[in-house]
């Protein structure tokens, strides 16, 4: 069953909802909603499905502010979501924050020049791509999606934005789990905010 932990001062993982205001009991009924799909997308694979919690009005709007939270005076220049549901939430953080959206996307879905990066998950290989010239140097970025799992899409989209010499001030992830270690797997200078652990 996933869990939400009350934040301890500076547990960076958890400092969004701190941030945010909310606690044990707010985020456990946000993610009350969320709907494990045994076998998908292959067999021994438990998804992580948050639709019916982006269907609720105020449990999207509570779960976008808690993501956004910690990174409100952070000076991010732009939000870097992981298809496809980092779209979803990526693009809703980005609006909250006041900044632009960059799609990092699956090979073949961008129509312009870009940049490729190949990564493994728990149930095979990929790639992320984004446009070439989607940051300038030393723009800050933030990485969003709605699932850390082995780490291996965060990674590639970290790459993929350090390519083109943005500063990736962090990554924020609606859930997190923990039994993969993905969080490992991640450049030790990323700090990285989750806030259901499953």
């Amino acid at each position: 069953m996933p869990r939400w932990s009350t934040p301890s001062p500076g547990d960076a993982r958890l400092r969004g909802a701190a941030a945010a205001g909310t606690n044990a009991d707010a985020m456990n009924d946000l993610f009350v909603l969320v709907r494990d799909v045994p076998d998908f997308p292959k067999p021994g694979i438990v998804f992580k499905d948050l639709t019916p919690l982006f269907r609720d009005a105020d449990s999207f709007r509570a779960l976008i502010e808690a993501l956004a939270q910690p990174y409100l005076d952070a000076k991010v220049d732009a939000v870097l979501g992981i298809e496809a549901r980092g779209f979803i939430l990526g693009a809703a953080v980005a609006l909250r924050l006041g900044v632009g959206f960059v799609p990092a996307r699956k090979p073949g879905k961008l129509p312009a020049r870009t940049d490729r990066e190949a990564y493994s998950l728990e149930y095979g290989h990929d790639a992320l791509e984004v446009h070439v010239g989607s940051f300038a140097p030393g723009d800050r970025v933030l990485i969003v999606d709605d699932v850390i799992a082995t780490g291996g899409t965060a990674r590639a989209a970290i790459a993929l934005a350090r390519r083109q010499e943005a500063v990736v001030i962090g990554a924020t992830f609606a859930v997190e789990l923990d039994f993969l270690d993905g969080r490992e797997r991640l450049p030790k200078d990323v700090p990285v905010n989750t806030l259901l652990h499953a």
